[in-house]
């Protein structure tokens, strides 16, 4: 492996990884509503679920090359959609109730936004998510194309590590938003809450039907 090889691998990867993560709607989807309740520690559970997902990534990328004739990566894929569609469902049902809590609440003394109001499961939603969609349209197919394992494995790495950076940067950004909106009015927050909640409803109803 020459020099400027193992570079174009390393970078491709690392690409490949961020544009499959921001092309995915079901991605943004399922991580805003956290990181609307999480705030200034988005970052954090972008990063969960950027592991997650590299976690499900490399785990079906590994038995895809150690199984090249044998294994169908579309039925892994179109299962993984349908506990997406689920998950999605979920987390939107969460952040509605989510919002909902917070608007009751809103009259009451000394009253003040949740934020982050336990460890969510972005850890387990990502790794779904590696295993479903168009991952291993730029994550596995791609590794199993190159001729030795070992790049193969180096690839499903900055792959993984571009799925994290990306996750973490749209994390990050949707709670500094959050933060700039409720800081200033409740109804603001709870508003954005709730869109960000119907559009992981809509999204994981539109990728369970997919995987029917």
């Amino acid at each position: 492996m020459t020099p400027f090889f193992l570079m174009t691998l390393l970078a491709s990867g690392l690409f490949a990884g961020f544009v499959h993560v921001v092309s995915g709607p079901d991605h943004l989807a399922a991580i805003a509503p956290y990181a609307v309740d999480a705030k200034a520690r988005a970052w954090r559970t972008g990063i969960r679920w950027g592991v997650g997902h590299s976690a499900g990534v490399v785990g079906v990328g590994l038995l895809a090359l150690l199984l090249r004739d044998t294994m169908s990566i579309d039925i892994v894929s179109a299962w993984g959609e349908r506990f997406v569609g689920v998950m999605l469902c979920g987390i939107g049902i969460w952040g509605l109730r989510a919002a909902f809590a917070d608007r009751s609440e809103t009259h009451s003394v000394g009253y003040h936004p949740h934020g982050h109001r336990h460890k969510h499961p972005a850890f387990a939603v990502g790794t779904v998510h590696g295993l479903a969609g168009s991952s291993h349209l730029l994550g596995i197919v791609p590794a199993l194309a190159l001729p030795t394992n070992a790049e193969a494995a180096a690839y499903l790495l900055v792959f993984g590590l571009g799925t994290i950076a990306a996750m973490a940067t749209f994390s990050t950004f949707i709670g500094w938003l959050a933060g700039r909106t409720g800081a200033g009015s409740v109804k603001v927050q709870n508003a954005l809450m709730t869109s960000c909640s119907m559009l992981a409803i809509i999204v994981g109803g539109v990728w369970f039907c997919q995987g029917i």
